[in-house]
């Protein structure tokens, strides 16, 4: 399959297995007609594997250099192990990364895992599944700043088209999807 097909068999899987319609109430407080919920079609290992591979060749088009992917818990871990697996099997690695939202109460009180993996100032892809209002992303990115890493670059499966892309724009990141609204609606 090719990008224009792996694309359209992703919008498919997730008009089938992650969109509802109905009244809603979404992370960022607002009210929606409808809800993506992605976790269906991430978690599915066709979902995975055409996520993995769209996301590999939209940051490979956008001619980025990153070294790792990731984003905050719970949302991004299957697209940030998806993403990695399909680059090591395009031959490079980049290692996953998990934000907590909050720091671990034990241990080592981290708020950031597999920061073994990576280096210091590495430039990463954050990794969301919906993004609104970009919230989450933005939580990721302030946390990984401040650890000392270069997020530069936001990756989402599904721009709701809400606000999220100029946020972004706004803390000097980058905004990419692989797909929106509009497309899952057919618009």
């Amino acid at each position: 399959m090719n990008f224009i097909e792996m694309k359209a068999a992703l919008i498919d899987l997730i008009r089938k297995s992650s969109y509802r319609e109905g009244d809603f109430t979404l992370a960022s407080g607002k009210k929606s007609t409808f809800y993506i919920d992605l976790k269906a079609t991430t978690l599915h290992p066709e979902g995975a594997y055409l996520i993995g591979q769209l996301a590999v060749e939209k940051i490979r088009q956008a001619g980025l250099i990153v070294q790792g992917v990731g984003g905050l818990t719970l949302g991004a871990d299957p697209l940030a192990t998806a993403v990695s697996l399909a680059v090591r099997a395009a031959g490079f690695q980049w290692p996953a990364f998990i934000v907590r939202k909050e720091p671990k109460d034990h241990g080592t009180a981290k708020y950031i895992e597999g920061t073994e993996n990576l280096s210091r100032g590495a430039r990463l892809v954050v990794l969301e599944d919906v993004v609104t209002t970009g919230g989450s992303s933005q939580k990721a990115i302030e946390r990984l700043r401040e650890a000392g890493y270069q997020p530069c670059v936001v990756l989402t499966v599904v721009d709701r088209e809400e606000g999220g892309a100029r946020i972004f724009e706004k803390m000097g990141v980058q905004f990419l999807a692989l797909t929106t609204l509009g497309e899952l609606k057919g618009s």
